[in-house]
């Protein structure tokens, strides 16, 4: 069986006038976009121009939701109750699917992002939040989440597809989590260490944490940051590397 992975990328997060990178180019590299829904980030017209584009570019599509934090960019914790976090996963999952809808399109998958995405990895409450939102509003979602995580169980329990994800752009702790974005090492910007961890994930399903340990981590999904100053660059390269050792990219639905 042909070695296979899905390249993903964070997508429609840009607002306004503020644009943060040109999709037109990032999404000829990868295979499915986790489109942001408007809390932690994107507008209307920005959010169907997303769906527009990878549309156009045959990128498979899933929504990206977050805490309603702007001014952060979903990136600081909240604390909030199981039903109001429910309630705004389904929100934003209706937001997003109806510019899907008038596109001809259908949802892929569930990322959550930032804070949101590092939060149920460990508590229990937020990870069955999550999916159960999930689940009542489209069980035939997959949902990306990180192998050994909160919510990858949670979600598994109730029978929801699980897409593991890891992330070859950023850094790892020896305990299998994301280092904090202010931690030496934390962001992976070179080209050559982007790849090489990429393919260690594939084949060898490990990767090097920032103290130099080798973790186990699992991947049906890769994720290239979006918001990474160079993400057009990586994607270009790892998506030229992974073929050309004989990795097949494909959407995760056509992975998990």
């Amino acid at each position: 069986m042909a070695r296979a992975v899905d390249l993903n990328t964070d997508a429609g997060e840009s607002f306004g006038r503020w644009v943060l990178v040109d999709e037109g180019q990032l999404f000829r590299y990868v295979t499915s976009a986790n489109i942001a829904c408007g809390f932690h980030a994107g507008d209307p017209v920005g959010i169907w121009r997303s769906v527009r584009t990878a549309k156009s570019l045959g990128v498979s599509v899933g929504a990206h939701p977050g805490f309603p934090d702007l001014m952060g960019f979903g990136r600081r914790e909240m604390q909030v109750s199981v039903e109001e976090l429910k309630a705004y996963v389904i929100y934003q999952l209706g937001a997003l699917d109806s510019f899907l809808r008038v596109e001809g399109m259908e949802m892929q998958h569930v990322k959550a992002h930032g804070a949101l995405y590092n939060m149920a990895w460990v508590r229990e409450d937020y990870a069955r939040a999550l999916a159960e939102a999930i689940h009542s509003y489209n069980r035939k979602l997959i949902v990306v989440a990180p192998y050994g995580s909160a919510m990858a169980r949670v979600a598994e329990e109730l029978g929801l597809k699980v897409a593991y994800e890891a992330f070859i752009d950023r850094g790892y702790t020896p305990d299998g989590r994301l280092a904090p974005r202010s931690t030496p090492g934390a962001l992976v910007t070179d080209l050559n260490k982007v790849v090489e961890r990429a393919i260690s994930i594939v084949d060898r399903g490990i990767v090097e944490a920032i103290d130099g340990k080798l973790i186990e981590v699992r991947a049906h999904t890769l994720c290239i940051h979006g918001d990474s100053p160079n993400a057009i660059e990586i994607a270009r390269v790892v998506n030229s590397k992974l073929r050309e050792v004989g990795i097949e990219l494909r959407p995760m639905a056509r992975v998990v």
